[in-house]
């Protein structure tokens, strides 16, 4: 059972962590094997456990807009997007965006968990990433009638396999999937040699949070909440929002973190950590939950008339996201394939609830079709792209905030070389603005643009606790962003005209024939992009002088028992959807916490 109030207050705890997300429950559940150690996580979300809209798998979206499972936070309006303001959606309860994601188990190429480090963070590299994502890994290989059907190959694979977090393929695979990845290699694309194990360039199969056992979502609860949830030194608070963090002394020249406070049910509440206080809320919420507790830039935290007790202007810059937009296609009748599309009919919708139970259907299906690409793969503007981003670069060198330049050089190395253009399959039709057809079937791709060269702001505008942040991710403040995006979005187009997706498709949905010119392709990609929910950089782990949050650590500058493990440490964000990285940090962070932890 979750904790209740009586349990928590006027209580103290070695280590608190704010937030029940993915990160939080990780580090929490590991902090508390050692049973002499306390622990305290609070979460401002419901607890939302065995809810089958959360197990489910292949729901996705469903959360988005519902109070109940998501923080419905939007961005401010966007000049460069024609003022729109774009939807930041994240996971609200406990397993935080762990228990709303797609389900996606992606892992980096080893060189850019390896720039963690270049960038001035001894041992935050692929080798000890390696190490620690096995411990969250338990990973159930597709069974051998599977493998041979899909033409699978796992040479070189590898993956944890007695961890807690469920991983594996889920039960039900269209036939058509194989189809559909091997347009993408007809199109020029090689088979990705180890995405898994920090070689993902290429095309692959990738695996799902997925119990095979029950066919549910395993996330973030059932890995680290529900094994340990009997400790009696591992307490978990719902419905506990917190406002700050409280320093022990007001006049200290190094800022101990004492207790925080939380609101629980309409009463205010402080908490006392006798050791460590672990801020776990996201990239979203862990740099304002800073800014309140006096810690960021001196500018921002006087416009909203809070002393500033730690001068470290590093806090809610360097934001960094990941963008998509998709492609679709209209599919031929007499192609065998059932795509999401077949839900929108009540009746077909209530049939394949019913077949869940019995592990088949398309709620047993996943996403796992999934493309990295270098841009000169894809495009034949590589060359000239590339050298434009380099020449403004060099010559603006001078002119970038602390650190940004070093970024920059090795975001122009991932440029040339790098694999940042992903093309994700999804079967049905995801796409704006043009609607599906009614009885129709669609196969889509998602261009997904994750090498960004943009940096946005998260900054607090009141001293409400209870009021957003101003998110602003300066979408295309860079012009090669967008430069890249065209040529994906141009190469999705083009799979149309490639075998086998050629003879199982009749038209292109989205963006639709109205769309041809690069200009004309930069005003829908404009008019209908949507984030991919993957913001980091935050609270940077880089060097104080660099615009830097925390150090290798992931301590707190200026503070003395302050730490941030959460994706908003990521200095550098990375090609792949991040959940596995955010397992990956916390267990990583665990360690550092123990003092068991060797570079």
């Amino acid at each position: 059972m979750v904790a209740t109030i009586n349990d928590v207050k006027d209580k103290s705890f070695d280590y608190i962590v704010v937030g029940g997300g993915t990160a939080g429950l990780t580090i929490g559940a590991r902090l508390a094997e050692d049973p002499s150690t306390s622990v305290l996580i609070l979460e401002a979300g419901a607890a939302n456990l065995d809810d089958p809209n959360i197990l489910r798998p292949a729901s996705y979206g469903s959360h988005f807009g519902k109070p109940e499972y998501s923080w419905n936070h939007q961005t401010i309006k966007q000049k460069t997007t024609g003022d729109n303001a774009h939807p930041w959606a994240r996971g609200k309860g406990l397993g935080g965006s762990s228990a709303i994601n797609f389900l996606c188990w992606i892992k980096p190429a080893g060189t850019e968990i390896d720039d963690f480090e270049r960038l001035g963070n001894p041992g935050w590299n692929w080798k000890n990433y390696e190490k620690y994502i096995h411990r969250t890994e338990g990973y159930f290989p597709p069974s051998e009638e599977t493998q041979k059907n899909l033409s699978m190959k796992f040479d070189g694979w590898s993956l944890g396999n007695n961890g807690p977090l469920e991983i594996a393929y889920p039960a039900t695979i269209d036939p058509a999937e194989r189809k559909v990845q091997q347009t993408l290699l007809n199109a020029g694309i090689p088979l990705a040699p180890k995405p898994m194990n920090g070689d993902p360039v290429g095309v692959y199969y990738a695996p799902c949070t997925y119990n095979p056992a029950t066919h549910t979502r395993s996330y973030a609860t059932t890995a680290f909440y529900t094994p340990n949830k009997g400790k009696s030194n591992f307490k978990v608070l719902v419905s506990a929002h917190v406002n700050r963090v409280l320093p022990a002394s007001e006049s200290d020249s190094e800022f101990t973190a004492e207790s925080v406070e939380f609101e629980h049910e309409g009463q205010v509440y402080t908490v006392r950590a006798k050791k460590e206080i672990i801020l776990s809320a996201g990239a979203l919420k862990s740099p304002q939950l800073l800014e309140l507790s006096g810690i960021g830039n001196p500018n921002v935290l006087r416009k909203i008339g809070i002393p500033t007790k730690v001068d470290l202007p590093g806090v809610g810059s360097n934001v960094q996201e990941h963008m998509l937009v998709a492609v679709s296609f209209e599919l031929r009748d007499d192609v065998k394939f059932d795509t999401m599309d077949l839900l929108a009919d009540p009746t077909v919708l209530n049939e394949h609830l019913k077949l869940h139970t019995s592990g088949s259907g398309i709620f047993t299906t996943g996403i796992i079709g999934f493309a990295f690409a270098k841009l000169h793969e894809i495009s034949p503007r590589a060359n000239d792209i590339i050298k434009a981003t380099e020449e403004k670069i060099f010559k603006n060198a001078n002119n970038y905030p602390p650190g940004l330049l070093e970024q920059y050089k090795v975001s122009l190395e991932r440029l040339k070389n790098g694999a940042g253009c992903e093309f994700i399959s999804f079967p049905g039709m995801c796409s704006q603005p043009n609607p599906p057809e009614k009885g129709k079937r669609y196969v889509s791709f998602y261009v997904a643009l994750n090498h960004t060269f943009s940096r946005g702001t998260i900054h607090s505008v009141s001293k409400n606790p209870n009021e957003d942040a101003e998110f602003d991710p300066r979408y295309f403040e860079e012009e090669v962003d967008l430069q890249v995006w065209v040529e994906m979005v141009k190469f999705a187009r083009s799979l149309r005209n490639i075998s086998p997706l050629k003879d199982m498709t009749t038209k292109e949905l989205n963006p639709g024939p109205e769309v041809q010119t690069d200009e004309e392709i930069v005003s829908w990609i404009k008019k209908i992009m949507t984030t991919t929910w993957h913001t980091a950089g935050s609270c940077s782990m880089l060097p104080k002088a660099n615009g830097g949050v925390v150090d290798p650590e992931l301590k707190v500058y200026g503070t003395k028992n302050l730490r941030v493990v959460d994706l908003s440490v990521v200095p550098l964000q990375f090609a792949a959807h991040p959940q596995a990285t955010v397992y990956a940090i916390a267990e990583q962070a665990a360690d550092i916490v123990k003092g068991s932890f060797r570079a």
